[in-house]
């Protein structure tokens, strides 16, 4: 067994669990999250507790029984308090508008790019280059997050692209640091 998986996950306050037909159903003051359950493990909801058991003994299993337990303590984690990523957009011309469910990106491209925003994900666009993308899921929120980034990622040279707020960027030194003076003919 899975020493992780074994540990009871306490329901915090203002949170409603409820287990039925391999779905687990979580409702808080944050939003609701409906997650499928792995039909090799049980979930059982007593006393102020959610705890996972597993139905077999081996490895694949054990595999299955940690991660759920993350899965639930993320989730019940989103139904409180939510889950939150921010990004900046830098470069000359760059920015974002959302109009209604679509986020429209103007990244240097010729084109504007239409981002279609996934149910359960709430995006807020600020000064036109920050955004803010929250929900209740941290995987749906993170993806939504990594999926905008790799629109145009930032550039080592000019800095340039999506990035997360407090992203650290490695700048590489262009072309005149490379040593010589450009453009110098020798005779």
């Amino acid at each position: 067994m899975s020493r992780l998986g074994k540990k009871p996950l306490p329901i915090p306050e203002k949170v409603k669990a409820e287990f039925k037909n391999q779905k687990l159903e979580l409702t808080g003051p944050a939003g609701k999250l409906s997650l499928d359950v792995n039909p090799r493990l049980d979930i059982k909801i007593e006393s102020g507790n959610i705890t996972i058991i597993a139905k077999e003994n081996n490895k694949e299993t054990d595999m299955v029984h940690g991660l759920a337990r993350g899965v639930i303590k993320n989730g019940l984690e989103g139904v409180t308090k939510g889950f939150k990523k921010d990004l900046e957009i830098q470069g000359l011309g760059f920015k974002a508008a959302l109009e209604g469910k679509n986020l429209t990106l103007q990244l240097g491209y010729s084109h504007s790019i239409v981002f279609q925003v996934p149910e359960g994900v709430k995006i807020v666009v600020d000064k036109q280059t920050m955004l803010s993308i929250s929900g209740v899921d941290k995987m749906l929120v993170g993806e939504t997050a990594a999926r905008i980034r790799s629109m145009k990622k930032p550039e080592p040279y000019g800095g340039t692209g999506v990035r997360y707020v407090g992203e650290h960027i490695i700048r590489k030194a262009g072309k005149a640091a490379a040593g010589g003076a450009a453009g110098a003919v020798k005779k």
